[in-house]
């Protein structure tokens, strides 16, 4: 059993800066014993020099050339979706959008890590099966009182465990399968490596990782993978359901949204390009995230005694820092419940937490800041904006309230049911032309994080 652990929640700007900018003196701690059964050493719950070896060779697969092209994967996906919404709209059918976007992201985030398609939003089959199952069992035990699946006995008898282990089983012979495959596209090219390569018929960070020499084990690449999985994928996909519910409650910023968008974008997919150009858009999911944050929660453990302005940490001690009371403190922003993307100006900077002094995190802060902050940022921004292109939502007459509940994300509890209906002469989206695999969009496109000699990623202004 893990051994008792003392617990300090924490929502203080100052301290919080302390927590995350010191590795040598606080670590992940507890998140790192939940999460080893799915993501084992990945980067999230790895820590001292796994952690660094890790981040060295993953943070470089996220270059300019890769996010951009990652755009027009985020339009493809989105536009199946709106495919989804658009017979749901012509037969007057009410639809669960929590559900639909938690596939999107997920059809997202298998095809740019390891380049596979799950096409759950059109079928569903075994390995997503799989994947929700270890992503609830992932929810569950970051919220469990007791960790009862350490219980030897329980782990043989348990109907649920040996449903979660079959399933592990699966996702991790299926990457595998799409490592081994990867190894052998890799030794067969002929393309040199160099720091934005990126391989046109298969852009994943898992080509990248093989295509650099990354001397790890497969066992080592699939915590990568599925870490990056995980992290990536409910994340988002929490982010999308909040600010569609946020957006149902306040018509004003859905109208001025949608008239962003169609200025900026048209009946075209969105680019690279027009990234900088929807600011609007930007702020709405900018906003979305300080009322729902994603994580609600951050963990750290101290590594030794310490001190945090007045209240003595102790060795091994956990400190939870509730980054949706920090988000919400009256204290540190005005009307802090409002819905208000105008609180940050379009024409500034995107608020992060060096910018906010720390009352803002929306992925975290610090060295361990999380890695693909711009890729989430870019995907729900290209899903907002095609979606309201195309569609009004309301909040379905007779549907469930929507309450939360938390875990690693912040879920409703019933789904977020919403009518759909088409906007007044929607834009025609036209097919994009992609000389990949058939369902690989990877584009070329340019721009988006500045990758330094140190590893570390820093956002760059994206060129015209």
């Amino acid at each position: 059993m893990t051994a008792a652990v003392q617990l300090l929640f924490c929502s203080l700007p100052s301290f919080i800066h302390t927590c995350m900018l010191f590795l040598v003196l606080y670590v992940q701690g507890i998140l790192a014993e939940i999460l080893d059964f799915v993501m084992g050493k990945g980067l999230i719950p790895a820590d001292g020099e796994i952690w660094r070896v890790r981040r060295r060779a993953i943070v470089p697969a996220l270059h300019q050339k890769y996010v951009a092209a990652m755009i027009g994967l985020f339009g493809q996906a989105a536009d199946r979706l709106c495919q989804k919404l658009d017979a749901a709209a012509s037969d007057g059918e009410d639809v669960e959008m929590e559900s639909l976007f938690s596939r999107l992201t997920l059809d997202i985030i298998g095809k740019a890590v390891f380049n596979y398609d799950f096409d759950s939003l059109s079928n569903d089959t075994g390995i997503v099966e799989a994947v929700y199952t270890v992503l609830r069992e992932a929810e569950d035990r970051s919220v469990a009182p007791i960790p009862v699946w350490e219980i030897p006995i329980w782990k043989d008898v348990s109907p649920r465990l040996r449903k979660v282990n079959a399933a592990l089983k699966l996702i991790n012979d299926t990457l595998d399968d799409l490592i081994a495959i990867c190894k052998r596209m890799v030794d067969e090219e002929e393309l040199q490596f160099h720091e934005e390569y990126m391989n046109e018929q298969d852009p994943s960070i898992l080509h990248f990782l093989l295509a650099s020499g990354d001397d790890v084990s497969s066992k080592q690449l699939r915590d990568d993978l599925m870490t990056m999985l995980i992290a990536g994928h409910e994340t988002s996909a929490a982010v999308l359901t909040w600010t569609f519910y946020l957006l149902s409650k306040e018509p004003r910023v859905m109208s001025k949204l949608q008239e962003e968008v169609d200025s900026v974008l048209g009946d075209q997919y969105p680019t690279i390009e027009d990234m900088k150009k929807l600011k609007y858009t930007t702020r709405v999911i900018n906003e979305s995230l300080r009322l729902y944050p994603q994580p609600p929660v951050l963990i750290r453990r101290s590594l030794e005694d310490d001190v945090l302005g007045e209240y003595p940490i102790k060795r091994n001690e956990d400190i939870f820092i509730s980054v949706w009371n920090l988000h919400r403190s009256p204290k540190l922003w005005d009307d802090a419940d409002k819905f208000e993307p105008e609180r940050w100006a379009l024409d500034g900077p995107s608020p992060n937490e060096t910018n906010q002094n720390f009352k803002y995190l929306p992925f975290g802060g610090g060295p361990r800041k999380c890695v693909g902050d711009l890729f989430a940022s870019y995907e729900t921004v290209v899903a907002l904006a095609m979606l309201v292109r195309r569609f009004n939502f309301q909040i379905a007459v007779g549907a469930p309230p929507v309450e939360m509940t938390t875990g690693a994300t912040i879920h409703t509890t019933q789904g977020l049911k919403m009518t759909v209906t088409h906007r007044i002469k929607p834009p025609i989206v036209p097919s994009l032309q992609m000389s990949t695999l058939e369902v690989d969009p990877s584009i070329s496109l340019s721009d988006q994080d500045e990758v330094s000699q140190k590893g570390e990623v820093y956002q760059a202004q994206a060129q015209s």
